[in-house]
C-alpha cells in the first residue's frame, strides 16, 4: 500500500514539470514571435522565468544541450553550402583559426580536459562563447542577404534562425547560471573588432564571410560539448559515459 502511495505521488510531480517545461517553451516561442507587447511583454518575461527557475536543473540542461546541439548543426550546414561556391584560391588567403576573435579564451581542447574542469567554469565557457558571437552573427545576418553567393537565401534564412537559437540558449543559460553561483555568472569578453563590411570584391567578402562561418562552428561544437559534459555530469554518469 504503501508503494501505491509513492507512486500517487510521483506522477502529479511528473506532470507538474513537463507542463513547467512545456510553459517555458510556449511562453518563449510566443514572445520571440512578437505576438506579447508592451506591459504584458515584462509581466510574461516576470512569469517565463519564475517558471522556468522552478524547472530541475537537470531538464535545463537537457534542453540547452537540445538548443546547442541544433547551433552546431546550422553552423555545420552552412559552412558546407560556402564550400559548395567559394574559389579554391580564396582559401590560401583564409586567416587562420587562431585568429578568430574568440581564441583568447583559454578552452578545453577536447572532451577529456572538459572533465577535468569545474561545472561552473564550463557553463561561464560556454556564455563568454555566446556573447561573444551575439555581434558577429550580426554581421553574418546583415551582409548574408548581398552575399555573392548562389545559396543566399538559405544561407540568410539560416544565419537568422542561429541567431535565434543563440538568444534563447543564451537565456536559458542565465537561469542555469543562477542556480550554480558567482563562477557561472561569471562573463569574459570577447569583442569583435572585424568591422560590418566584409569588403568590395566578391573573394575578399567570400573569404571574410566563410572565416566567421569557421570560427562559428568550431565555437559551437565547443559551447555543445561543455553543455553535454555538464548535462551528464548532473545525471551523474561515470566519466567514460560522457
Amino acid at each position: 500500500m504503501q508503494q501505491k502511495s509513492e507512486k500517487k505521488a510521483t506522477g502529479p510531480r511528473r506532470r507538474r514539470r513537463r507542463n513547467r517545461l512545456r510553459t517555458c517553451r510556449t511562453d518563449e516561442r510566443t514572445m520571440a514571435q512578437g505576438g506579447i507587447s508592451g506591459g504584458k511583454l515584462f509581466i510574461t518575461a516576470v512569469y517565463l522565468v519564475a517558471m522556468c527557475r522552478a524547472v530541475p536543473v537537470n531538464d535545463l540542461l537537457d534542453r540547452a544541450s537540445q538548443r546547442s546541439d541544433k547551433m552546431h548543426s546550422l553552423s555545420t550546414l552552412l559552412t558546407q553550402d560556402m564550400d559548395s561556391h567559394f574559389p579554391p584560391y580564396g582559401r590560401m588567403q583564409m586567416p587562420r583559426p587562431a585568429d578568430c576573435h574568440t581564441s583568447g579564451l583559454l578552452t578545453p581542447n577536447d572532451k577529456e580536459q572538459a572533465l577535468q574542469v569545474s561545472e561552473s567554469d564550463l557553463m561561464s565557457l560556454a556564455r563568454s562563447l555566446l556573447r561573444g558571437w551575439v555581434d558577429p552573427l550580426a554581421v553574418l545576418s546583415t551582409n548574408a542577404i548581398t552575399l555573392p553567393h548562389p545559396a543566399k537565401s538559405s544561407i540568410s534564412s539560416k544565419i537568422q534562425e542561429l541567431q535565434e537559437h543563440s538568444k534563447s540558449l543564451a537565456d536559458g543559460l542565465d537561469i542555469l547560471s543562477s542556480k550554480m553561483g558567482p563562477a557561472a555568472q561569471a562573463i569574459s569578453i570577447l569583442p569583435y573588432t572585424g568591422g560590418t563590411d566584409l569588403g568590395q570584391d566578391r573573394v575578399t567578402i567570400l573569404n571574410k564571410f566563410n572565416f566567421l562561418l569557421s570560427c562559428l562552428r568550431r565555437d559551437s561544437h565547443k559551447i555543445d560539448s561543455f553543455l553535454k559534459v555538464l548535462r551528464c555530469r548532473a545525471a551523474k554518469l561515470q566519466p567514460e559515459l560522457c
